[in-house]
């Protein structure tokens, strides 16, 4: 930001400061590449599909998963097609409409789901340990507030 603002004095570089720290937090983020989920033999998209699957406790529709997850329905075709085949999550046809299928975890994916949590949970904890509880609730809360207002208006600042 000094050599930017050395470059161009008048302009504020504040929100490329924060936009490129929160891309830099990704980054290494996705470096790392959640170390227990990988153990497990999952990538972190495909255990988001399996959590909105148990959170939610009902099945889901592909559709609902994607909206769910953030997620494109093409990618939720490809994660959900790997999921089955390896047991984790079945299909069930519906009974009205034949082109709509529902989803839901099998025991095994339960299990799956309910064991590598706690242990994500504290590898995430160990992650943000140099944040104290109040730190991390503020930068929560203030990352809830920012994704709130980007969801809203993403797609006008796209045009």
């Amino acid at each position: 930001m000094r050599q930017w603002r050395l470059v161009h004095p008048g302009l504020d570089t504040g929100p490329m400061e924060v936009i490129g720290r929160i891309n830099r937090c990704a980054a290494l983020l996705q470096q790392a590449e959640d170390a227990p989920l990988r153990r497990a033999g999952l990538s972190r998209p495909e255990f988001d599909l399996l959590g909105a699957l148990r959170r939610t406790g009902h099945e889901l529709t592909p559709g609902e998963l994607a909206r769910e997850t953030f997620s494109s329905g093409a990618a939720v075709t490809k994660r959900l097609k790997q999921l089955t085949e390896r047991g984790l999550v079945e299909r069930r046809g519906d009974a009205r409409d034949r082109r709509v299928v529902h989803l839901r975890l099998t025991d095994a994916g339960r299990d799956l789901v309910d064991g590598i949590l706690p242990v994500q949970l504290a590898y995430e904890t160990a992650v943000l340990s140099g944040l104290d509880g109040p730190e991390q609730g503020e930068l929560a809360a203030l990352l809830g507030e920012l994704l709130s207002q980007l969801e809203g208006r993403l797609g006008v600042l796209r045009a």
